[in-house]
């Protein structure tokens, strides 16, 4: 895979839904609201939170796997980012501290999963939070077009990734009695978006993955949760045409696309402690698109 073709098709945070290059916050969520949003979402951190805990997230130099890895040192834990993107991990760790643990990975390769998760098991002594954030969206066209490559690409990304992360670190929290997963998942996953099969198909599976995994480890002190955003601010929306955007951002009924940080926020508690009685169970975050 070239350059190009990897900044283009890989993302570092999360999400379908949308986007397209060069348009600003507020040109996308079409509210002029959209700054005042994100300051109501500044200073709610609560110290103290993750202190002890350790944290591996993919796709976790950008978007939201970054905005949640500094949540979770801001609230005392330590974090370990996997990403594909040299160049964009260099800047979190300019963003995260130097005492951030980072891994170049590519989370569809099961071998650089398996020798990820034990450098981070190396670098931070225990992992209690797995993150899995990383994704992809794919080509944007009927299904007769979908290109086999990229339905592939997708699915082995954003599936395969997320139970390769799931298998090779479940065992190390399980020495240890304590885990928390979180799967980003889609809204489209539940919906289903048009000329997105690939990317739907593929987050409707990680839903299943999540309650099929949750019920496993429901007994172990290990809680696996995932979380079905509709369409918010990230660098996955440079992937995908402005009609896309326009489509999704028209099925909100609070008219405007996500916030990271509110997005960050509930991962956040799902990932600690306070989740306690939740496990393989769905979390919607849509602005009121989904209601069930």
């Amino acid at each position: 895979m070239s350059n190009r073709t990897e900044a283009s098709t890989r993302h570092s945070g999360t999400r379908l839904e949308a986007g397209t290059a060069g348009a600003g916050p507020a040109e996308r969520t079409g509210s002029s609201s959209a700054a005042s949003q994100n300051q109501k979402h500044e200073g709610r951190i609560f110290p103290g939170r993750f202190s002890g805990r350790t944290a591996v997230i993919t796709g976790g130099a950008s978007g939201l796997g970054l905005l949640t890895a500094q949540r979770i040192k801001q609230e005392g834990g330590r974090v370990s980012i996997w990403d594909l993107n040299t160049a964009t991990l260099e800047k979190a760790k300019a963003v995260l501290g130097e005492d951030v643990h980072v891994v170049r990975i590519d989370v569809g390769s099961y071998d650089e999963v398996v020798q990820a998760a034990r450098a981070s098991r190396d670098a931070l002594g225990r992992i209690d939070i797995l993150v899995n954030c990383a994704g992809i969206t794919g080509a944007t066209v009927p299904v007769q077009d979908f290109p086999v490559e990229s339905w592939l690409q997708v699915v082995n990304v954003n599936l395969n990734g997320t139970f390769y992360c799931c298998r090779e670190i479940v065992p190390r929290m399980l020495e240890n009695g304590y885990g928390r997963i979180v799967n980003i998942a889609s809204v489209a996953g539940k919906e289903g978006n048009p000329k997105a099969s690939a990317y739907s198909a593929s987050k409707a599976a990680v839903i299943g993955f999540t309650k099929s995994l949750g019920k496993e480890l429901a007994t172990s002190g290990i809680l696996v949760n995932s979380i079905t955003p509709a369409t918010f601010e990230s660098p996955i929306l440079d992937q995908l045409p402005q009609s896309q955007i326009d489509y999704m951002r028209s099925r909100i009924p609070m008219g405007r696309l996500g916030l990271g940080e509110e997005c960050a926020a509930l991962v956040c508690w799902l990932a600690s402690e306070e989740c306690s009685f939740s496990t393989a169970a769905t979390f919607d975050i849509s602005g009121g698109r989904t209601t069930y």
